[in-house]
């Protein structure tokens, strides 16, 4: 399991992050200082650091010296905002820089892709008795193969890897097409009703009414 450090001083938005990248299936540590966070490093590894820069006793850009040698992505997630701080931020070593207020979907998306930059993310995705074999671009169901498009199956580890969480259709054309969403295209919704069928999912993908859509894990807390 892909383990991910939270550095975040003000609780209310380390729970937040916790709660939200928990529920894609990561497993999550806080720290709310920098010299926590330290103590944390030296004794656990990590694949991937979500990073204030504004914290007790040490700050993120002095801690960044010290996770720059252990070659662990980083993402800043920083209400300092101007161009200047952008520009340290990235060029200290960060993979992202992200300033608050922030959605959490544009969060998950851009962990996803650092994930992915580093070969990090999960080879092995399973959803009940659904599992793709990432590296090998192979989908099971009870052991028995199920031949998807290659757009399918994009959109299938993307579901896969944020469930019960609600997707815009704004998000996932852009990270499946690489386009802006029209309203008047059907292709989203065309490729949702063939992974239902294919994979007996009508009643786990819910079609989220104007917004979108959610795999849902009724085994799981629901959001």
């Amino acid at each position: 399991m892909i383990r991910i450090l939270i550095v975040e001083d003000e609780k209310p938005i380390s729970d937040l992050i916790l709660w939200n990248l928990t529920k894609a299936g990561y497993c999550c540590t806080c720290a709310y200082d920098g010299l926590e966070a330290a103590d944390i490093l030296e004794d656990r590894r990590f694949d991937l650091i979500i990073l204030d820069v504004m914290l007790p006793h040490i700050s993120g850009y002095e801690l960044m010296e010290y996770i720059r040698s252990l070659e662990i992505p980083v993402i800043f997630l920083t209400a300092k905002s101007s161009l200047e701080d952008r520009m340290k931020g990235l060029t200290s070593g960060a993979e992202d820089y992200m300033v608050k207020p922030f959605e959490i979907v544009e969060l998950l998306a851009r962990v996803n892709i650092v994930l992915r930059r580093y070969r990090k993310a999960e080879r092995c995705l399973k959803f009940r008795d659904i599992a793709v074999d990432v590296e090998n671009q192979r989908v099971t169901r009870d052991g028995r193969e199920i031949v998807l498009t290659p757009k399918e199956l994009e959109l299938l580890e993307l579901l896969m890897r944020n469930r019960n969480i609600t997707l815009f259709r704004e998000r996932i054309y852009e990270e499946i097409w690489g386009a802006e969403y029209s309203v008047e295209s059907r292709t989203l919704d065309l490729h949702i009703q063939r992974l239902r069928r294919k994979l007996g999912l009508e009643e786990s993908i819910k079609t989220v009414f104007k917004v979108g859509y959610r795999m849902e894990d009724t085994d799981e807390v629901s959001v």
